[in-house]
C-alpha cells in the first residue's frame, strides 16, 4: 500500500496595483469634504447642537454630580423631564478646536446640566435619545457638533 503524502505550501497572494501610469506620475491628495452641516442643496445634514463643557481642574464626573445634588436632582435620569431633548439620533462629529467650551464654573447651573444631559447620550459618533444617561469623564469631556442626518436619508 502506498500512501503519498503531499505537502501544501500556503503562499501569500500577490497583488498588482495600477495606478494607471509610472511611479514618476504617482501623487497623494488629501481630501476633505463634508456633507454634514449643510442645510441646503439636495442633501440636508444641517447643526442642531454644539456641545462642550470646560472643567479646568476638577473631575468632571464628580463636579456635574455636585452640581446635580445642589439642584435637587438624585441621578441624570432626572434631568430628561427638565429639558427638550431632539426626539431622533443625530450625528456626532468633533467639535473644532477654535470653538468655544461652556465654563462650567461661569455659566448657569440649569445650562450646564443641560448640557451634561446631551454629552451623556452621545457616544463618540452618535446622539441617541433612547440610551441611558452615562456620565463617565471621557462623555463629559467630549466637545462635539450634532448634525441632523434626516435630510440625507430621505
Amino acid at each position: 500500500m502506498n500512501v503519498a503524502h503531499s505537502a501544501v505550501i500556503m503562499r501569500e497572494p500577490t497583488l498588482y496595483a495600477n495606478t494607471g501610469g509610472p511611479m514618476s506620475r504617482t501623487r497623494r491628495e488629501k481630501i476633505s469634504s463634508t456633507l454634514l452641516g449643510k442645510g441646503d442643496g439636495y442633501i440636508q445634514c444641517p447643526l442642531r447642537i454644539r456641545l462642550g463643557l470646560k472643567f479646568e481642574d476638577t473631575h468632571p464626573v464628580h463636579c456635574l454630580e455636585a452640581i446635580l445634588d445642589a439642584e435637587g436632582f438624585r441621578d441624570p435620569e432626572e434631568l430628561r423631564c427638565l429639558y427638550a431633548l431632539p426626539q431622533e439620533g443625530l450625528i456626532c462629529m468633533p467639535l473644532p478646536a477654535r470653538e468655544k467650551r461652556l465654563s462650567v464654573f461661569q455659566a448657569s447651573k440649569r445650562e450646564v446640566l443641560e448640557q451634561a444631559l446631551l454629552l451623556g447620550l452621545c457616544t463618540a459618533q452618535i446622539f441617541d435619545p433612547q440610551r441611558p444617561v452615562l456620565w463617565t469623564e471621557t462623555s463629559l469631556t467630549r466637545a462635539v457638533e450634532l448634525f441632523d442626518p434626516t435630510g440625507f436619508y430621505a
